[in-house]
């Protein structure tokens, strides 16, 4: 079944959770000896015929990639050059199929100054519909004050904000060893994700810079979860947060379904967030094709706790909302 033929609450779905590693960019990176395809992750090997097929088989019209570059990369001017290559992979695709693809430009919580050369190269030239950044980075957490000029380069933009957890030092910000035997996208990613949350709240970010929109992945990880608990003792935290505080910036985030999400939690999380700040995700190609097609969108789709509105929001409409310029 392609995109075209489904209709209903699915028709042109909007998938904010695609991974995207370019074939060009691991190219340049293998020559530079960035990286070995053959000990990267399976998901690494992106391909446009595996992605399009995916998309007309969940009635995907439009997926925005978030530009991923892995390895260990030295200095400034390499990192530069990684992120150009990788960007303009991405444009190529959405040049290529412009109604199908989008993609988020890259911010680096480490360095303001390529952070802003990304800002102008995949926002002003390349036309990125919003900007990546990882919920933490050797232990430092995203709205930490050494972000502040970053945020405020941001805000000026009124810039949308994917955020996405990635792998968890042992004992990063206090966490202590991970488990033994339990891979990081299965706990700790949504840890850190509430972490980077937390954080957020705590500093005030969104008041103080109040045109940034935040997207957390996987459901909002563990916050829907325990937000009561950061209610009832928020004043244990510093700087102290007030309940209505914590319940306003749950209403001003984004959450995206990549999951996979059990239908036993989404109650809890329309009860908690504003529906209308749900988005459709896949996790592709990490959560692998059959996975998306066959339990996590069919799950979605058939959730008890979601009405024919609540899926046509999450679905595509809140997505159109955030990100006008999808609407193409």
């Amino acid at each position: 079944m392609t995109s075209a033929e489904h209709d209903g609450p699915a028709a042109g779905r909007v998938d904010v959770h695609h991974h995207f590693t370019a074939p060009a960019w691991l190219d340049w990176a293998e020559e530079r000896g960035v990286v070995s395809r053959e000990r990267l992750p399976w998901w690494t090997r992106w391909d446009l015929d595996a992605a399009l097929e995916l998309m007309d088989k969940t009635g995907i019209g439009t997926s925005v990639m978030t530009v991923a570059m892995l390895g260990r990369l030295r200095g400034h001017a390499e990192r530069r050059e990684s992120a150009r290559v990788a960007l303009q992979a991405a444009a190529e695709v959405v040049e290529s199929h412009p109604a199908r693809f989008a993609f988020f430009t890259p911010v680096f919580l480490d360095d303001l100054e390529l952070s802003r050369w990304s800002l102008e190269y995949g926002l002003d030239e390349l036309g990125a519909v919003g900007v990546s950044t990882r919920t933490s980075m050797d232990g430092v957490y995203l709205g930490d004050d050494s972000h502040d000029r970053l945020l405020a380069e941001l805000n000026e933009r009124s810039a949308v904000v994917s955020t996405h957890p990635m792998d968890v030092p042992a004992g990063a910000g206090g966490a202590g060893a991970a488990l033994p035997g339990v891979p990081p996208f299965v706990c700790d990613f949504l840890v850190d994700t509430t972490r980077a949350a937390v954080n957020l709240i705590k500093g005030g970010v969104l008041d103080r810079y109040p045109n940034l929109t935040f997207v957390l992945p996987h459901g909002g990880g563990f916050l829907p979860y325990m937000a009561g608990r950061l209610e009832l003792f928020g004043d244990r935290l510093t700087p102290g947060i007030e309940p209505g505080r914590v319940r306003d910036y749950l209403h001003r985030f984004y959450y995206d379904t990549a999951g996979p999400m059990s239908p036993s939690a989404t109650p809890t999380l329309l009860a908690t967030v504003d529906p209308g700040r749900i988005l459709f995700g896949t996790d592709w190609p990490p959560t692998p094709a059959h996975v998306v097609a066959d339990v996590t969108t069919p799950a979605l789709d058939g959730d008890p706790a979601l009405s024919e509105r609540h899926l046509r929001g999450i679905n595509r409409d809140n997505a159109l909302r955030l990100m006008p310029a999808l609407a193409r």
